[in-house]
């Protein structure tokens, strides 16, 4: 059985097989797939030396000596594991081919019939790039901005016809935004970018909201033609007092963060100094000792009272001084863009008469 109905796959979040090689999956996969490799790292790097010297029909027959007998039973009974729990699974190899087509027969010798994607990896990724592209004709993005620590990421999630780019590229979009686990692959972020936006553009929404990223989420790009489709987008400002813009930053990059980091606060500190280096350049060796001095002085005061308060001293600091003069700078060359201004519920009320 064979299937190139991508776009239902996409919709329904089908679970899927990879069964790759760990170093393919690694690079990039789909959303919902698990690896579960026919051969791995290793058999497929003698397999390949095998097929370069001595053709096809040798590298097959090398792959069946190494893979066999209760090798070949433990690699059948995790596809049977993973499919009895997910009945609506389908398998993939790389191109479609040879790896995707001995699974799909070893799970039917095992009693077990599966559909298998047609033209693998490949052609879904494909049909991914082309809905990502073809994507930008079908929306008109609005994008949502604002000072930094103003909300606008619990005011995006509040929305069903948003986009996530920093939850899709797990990053905070500053300097400070880096998490504890890694950023996806580039690969991953597309694919995941891409089933987004076909589920919701399936659900018939008119407009999407993005936050205002520029090019890049971290060390992740924004597929260049969707990043000018929603560059070009009519601009909301989202308008937040400076207190409770504390508080969210508080929240976010101390509270939150020394939470992840519970088990080793020392490498939250160094990591934090480390994001504050970043931008030593943008803020003056000057200002950038003396916000460093706080930061440190508040981890002081923190070990000594187990108060974070101290913490709201910096936070202020790099707000006042630092993102919100380089907003203001940014948003002036964008002054045409902007077309509203208010509070989250004023945004809210606005943006239900689109």
């Amino acid at each position: 059985m064979l299937s190139n109905d991508f776009r239902s796959i996409v919709l329904n979040s089908t679970p899927l097989i990879d069964v790759r090689a760990p170093v393919e999956f690694e690079k990039g996969s789909f959303v919902n797939a698990v690896n579960l490799p026919l051969i791995n790292d290793k058999e497929r790097h003698e397999i390949g030396i095998c097929y370069k010297k001595y053709g096809n029909s040798e590298a097959v027959k090398l792959g069946h000596r190494l893979v066999s007998g209760s090798l070949k039973e433990e690699r059948v009974k995790a596809w049977l594991d993973f499919i009895e729990q997910h009945p609506d699974a389908k398998l993939f190899c790389f191109r479609g081919g040879q790896r995707s087509k001995i699974s799909q027969e070893w799970l039917k010798d095992a009693g077990c019939n599966i559909t298998r994607l047609k033209g693998g990896y490949k052609a879904f990724r494909n049909y991914l790039l082309e809905q990502t592209e073809e994507s930008c004709t079908r929306f008109k993005p609005i994008i949502l901005g604002g000072y930094t620590g103003s909300g606008k990421t619990i005011l995006l999630k509040t929305l069903e016809n948003s986009i996530d780019l920093e939850g899709l590229a797990n990053h905070r979009g500053s300097s400070f935004g880096k998490q504890i686990t890694p950023q996806p692959t580039q690969i991953n972020f597309e694919n995941s970018l891409a089933y987004n936006l076909i589920q919701k553009l399936d659900k018939g929404f008119d407009n999407l909201v993005f936050e205002d990223e520029g090019n890049r989420v971290g060390s992740l790009s924004i597929p260049k033609n969707l990043a000018t489709h929603i560059s070009k987008a009519p601009l909301i400002i989202l308008e937040t007092p400076i207190q409770k813009r504390i508080e969210i930053t508080f929240d976010e990059y101390v509270v939150e963060a020394q939470r992840v980091y519970a088990k080793d606060l020392e490498q939250y500190k160094s990591e934090m100094l480390h994001a504050m280096h970043r931008i030593e350049r943008r803020l003056g060796s000057q200002r950038h000792n003396e916000v460093c001095k706080i930061f440190e002085n508040a981890f002081d005061e923190q070990n000594k009272s187990g108060s974070l308060e101290a913490h709201k001293e910096w936070i202020e600091t790099l707000l006042v001084e630092y993102y919100d003069p380089m907003y203001d700078y940014q948003i002036k060359k964008r002054a045409k863009q902007v077309e509203f201004r208010g509070s989250s519920k004023e945004i809210l009320e606005y943006l239900a008469t689109l």
